[in-house]
């Protein structure tokens, strides 16, 4: 299991915790369960359907962020974790124009790539090495990439908020 679904108290979905987490937050009456999964937690004396979805009982305000933070996993989810030169699994980021060169922490500049890649760039240009990208990094439409990951349980919740978020 990936987590828990934490939803505002007006259903606006707020983040993805650990299931740990989600059920101290039922235990204290903060959340109530929308929706439960098939695995069962145990203690000693008390049996729970682990949650999959919680809602919080009181409205959480959270400023509203215009752009989605420039995160590994946010990088990651918006290329599906696929290294923009080889197009094998990635697992780092790299940026396109070296920070060594002055290119910009921006979305525009960075993308997924895999160890062997970004080792072999390094600090160079693509021109300098003949490489080319498949496609042009640009800025998540959701503010929410990366942050979520894609569980079909969770669609009901999570459409109208972001298009084709992923990743964890």
């Amino acid at each position: 299991m990936s987590g828990t679904l934490v939803l505002n108290a007006s259903y606006e979905p707020l983040c993805v915790v650990p299931v740990r987490r989600a059920v101290l937050l039922l235990l204290l009456d903060k959340a109530v369960v929308e929706q439960g999964s098939e695995a069962l937690l145990h203690s000693e004396r008390l049996t729970l359907v682990a949650p999959s979805v919680v809602r919080l009982q009181r409205y959480v305000r959270v400023p509203h962020r215009t752009r989605a933070a420039i995160t590994r996993r946010a990088v990651l989810a918006r290329d599906g974790e696929r290294c923009a030169y080889c197009s094998g699994r990635a697992d780092t980021i790299d940026h396109v124009v070296p920070r060594s060169r002055r290119g910009p922490h921006a979305w525009e500049n960075v993308v997924a790539a895999c160890a062997r890649c970004n080792h072999r760039k390094a600090d160079h240009l693509l021109s300098e090495l003949g490489w080319e990208l498949g496609f042009t990094p640009r800025v998540p439409r959701a503010p929410l990439a990366g942050i979520l990951v894609h569980r079909p349980d969770w669609e009901p919740y999570l459409l109208g908020w972001a298009d084709g978020v992923s990743v964890a």
